[in-house]
């Protein structure tokens, strides 16, 4: 397994990251189960774990915890997130000075830990002041319970923002930025990634497999079935035009795999961890199968001619289909439109 630098932290980190999503009420239930895949990963190499509060309203750290417990704890580069609502109430979620305080200490509590490698605020929040967070952020890690901290799904408007007000209120900066990124999703190509280059941000991708959609799981008659899957119908619907360029790419990128002797998995996993700009790829297994077939690409090298071919297929810089962009939509919701 390659080790990278995590921005300018001086921390080393596994390219390959293991995500917790799917452990728990939206995946796979089985903690034991869950545990043994966390171990199989570790025993892999990965030493980065990244998990959420709101994963199954705990219950992913809550796992997390359990497999770290033991002595596993020291070897692991631990990052969760804070933002969505935990709860029924106004004040259960956000990125408040109020709710970082209270819920800092019930995630160290479900992981089990005294600290928290990276903290991450887990989508922008237009109505709160980045200083507000950052400023609360910035007394945790003086009191040691987080080392550092990251912004998920920002604009690279956004993150130019935080490290404007970082720098002038004298306040701790984001160290890294999980966009999304995958053959599919390469809109952070204009500006995410050169943006947080420039800042010396590292990079930590999520859904490099586009939602399961680079893994052959979704075919011209698929419908969604997961809760999940469901609510986010624009990614999936397959009578929609955007999804049927998708589906065309996948048929065309598969074709690119094959000719490389790859799996669509192995391929689009390195293709990610290939951009000089990314750190790290999470990936989010459910099951030992699924991570089986995913560690393998962390050997996989592509080469100019492979690239081009898939520059070909998808261009760089675009998202075949908008609504697989995770960032923006907060600022164009109905009340803060101009019409």
């Amino acid at each position: 397994m390659e080790y990278r630098p995590l921005g300018r932290t001086g921390v080393q980190v596994s390219k390959l990251c293991l995500g917790t999503m799917m452990f728990g009420a939206w995946g796979n239930t089985d903690h034991d189960d869950s545990v043994r895949i966390i171990h199989r990963a570790l025993d892999a190499g990965v030493n980065f774990v990244d998990t959420a509060d709101v994963y199954s309203e705990g219950e992913s750290e809550e796992i997390v915890g359990m497999a770290l417990a033991g002595g596993r704890r020291d070897e692991v580069v631990l990052a969760t997130k804070f933002w969505g609502s935990m709860g029924d109430g106004p004040n259960r979620g956000g990125a408040s000075r109020r709710w970082i305080f209270e819920e800092v200490e019930h995630s160290l509590r479900r992981l089990g830990t005294d600290w928290i490698d990276l903290y991450q605020l887990h989508r922008p929040v237009p109505g709160t002041d980045i200083d507000e967070t950052l400023g609360a952020l910035t007394d945790l890690v003086q009191q040691g319970k987080v080392r550092y901290i990251g912004s998920s799904s920002f604009s690279g408007a956004e993150i130019v923002e935080a490290q404007w007000t970082a720098r002038e209120r004298n306040l701790q900066r984001f160290r890294t930025e999980q966009p999304p990124y995958s053959l599919l999703v390469r809109g952070i190509e204009v500006d995410v990634l050169p943006v947080a280059q420039r800042h010396g941000m590292g990079i930590l991708t999520y859904s490099p497999l586009a939602g399961g959609w680079l893994s052959g799981r979704w075919s011209a008659d698929a419908t969604p079935t997961s809760p999940a899957r469901k609510r986010l119908a624009a990614r999936f619907d397959m009578s929609l035009a955007e999804n049927q360029r998708k589906l065309e790419a996948v048929q065309a990128l598969g074709e690119v795999a094959e000719d490389a002797g790859l799996s669509l998995i192995e391929l689009a996993i390195a293709f990610v961890v290939n951009h000089p700009a990314v750190t790290s790829a999470i990936i989010g297994p459910r099951t030992m199968e699924q991570l089986d077939s995913q560690l393998p690409a962390a050997d996989v090298t592509l080469s100019p001619e492979q690239l081009d071919r898939i520059d070909e297929i998808v261009r760089p810089g675009v998202n075949l289909n908008v609504a697989d962009t995770s960032y923006g939509d907060q600022v164009l919701t109905p009340g803060l439109r101009r019409r």
